[in-house]
């Protein structure tokens, strides 16, 4: 029998299983009428062509360089190749006032119902899980184990609580870009909080997965009320950066405006570069829950 701790962690999880239930549930039906489709149709390798065959594959360049026929043959072994990525530093883990859900958990719950909805239609998963490390990292495949494997992973997520471990977006996705062989639909969950470089960096990474001719979903998570407006009562309080420890003592009335702009423009710096590269770009308030949280992304491909 399973102690009482790890009763209480399965029951938590099961809980989340369901919230990503609830907001996949009834979008199966359809989603491969969307731009995504049909990435699995990799090149292969040549053979000749046989009298008979269809012409539709010949390749042309190569019979003008060798004048023999030859055939392009295809792999097809899934209908897509998903990788999900998810910043689990220690910002991601931070607890608003006055709100249940964290960035973690938004972007768990988000991870499981894309997993859920890809598991259905036998498409290909893959999982990389980061902070200032590389934590976890899994290629897309679409077997049982692997996707069991995958959602066990999500699961201890959950309950992880790192404590100064930094954001390192910009190194771990240009690793990522060179690891990733294959064309593949790519979900990235993070609030792109980080203290080391400048946005340039980020913004450089990013646009390298776009440049490997990957199709890049963006999911910028975010604490709204807390984070963006800086919403807290107008009394000494102090702040504490919870990737590097260091923290000040503050009126947040003194410096509400500044902060407000500042963030502002990092956001729509971040969003205005996704709409340049034409990457799917996501505001995600987790202050609003789960309600509508990947529903509304599968309105727009569908």
């Amino acid at each position: 029998m399973l102690n009482t701790d790890l009763n209480q962690e399965s029951k938590k999880f099961s809980h989340f299983k369901f919230l990503a239930n609830q907001v996949m549930e009834g979008f199966i039906s359809g989603i491969h009428k969307s731009p995504f489709h049909g990435y699995s149709a990799e090149f292969a390798e040549h053979k000749l062509y046989n009298t008979g065959e269809s012409t539709k594959h010949i390749d042309w360049k190569l019979y003008g360089k060798t004048n023999k026929l030859y055939t392009k043959k295809y792999e097809e072994e899934t209908n897509l190749r998903c990788q999900i990525i998810l910043d689990a530093s220690s910002s991601m883990y931070f607890e608003a006032q006055n709100i249940a859900l964290r960035k973690i958990d938004f972007s768990v719950i988000a991870a499981l119902s894309l997993l859920q909805i890809f598991q259905k239609q036998r498409d290909a998963v893959g999982l990389s899980v980061y902070d200032e490390d590389i934590i976890y990292h899994q290629k897309a495949k679409g077997n049982n184990a692997h996707l069991i494997g995958i959602e066990n992973k999500l699961s201890q997520l959950i309950d992880n609580n790192p404590k100064n471990r930094k954001t390192k977006s910009y190194t771990f996705l240009h690793q990522l870009a060179e690891t990733l062989n294959r064309r593949s639909l790519i979900f990235i969950f993070s609030d792109f909080l980080q203290t080391e470089v400048e946005n340039k960096k980020l913004i450089e990474a990013i646009q390298h997965l776009k440049f490997n001719k990957h199709q890049v979903v963006l999911f910028h998570t975010l604490n709204a009320h807390n984070e963006v407006m800086l919403e807290y009562e107008n009394q000494p309080l102090r702040f504490q950066d919870v990737e590097t420890g260091e923290s000040i003592n503050l009126f947040t009335n003194q410096v509400k405006e500044e902060y407000r702009k500042a963030f502002l423009d990092f956001k729509n710096e971040i969003k205005n570069t996704c709409l340049q590269y034409k990457i799917n770009y996501q505001y995600c308030n987790v202050d609003l829950g789960t309600k509508g949280l990947i529903k509304s992304f599968l309105e727009e491909v569908q």
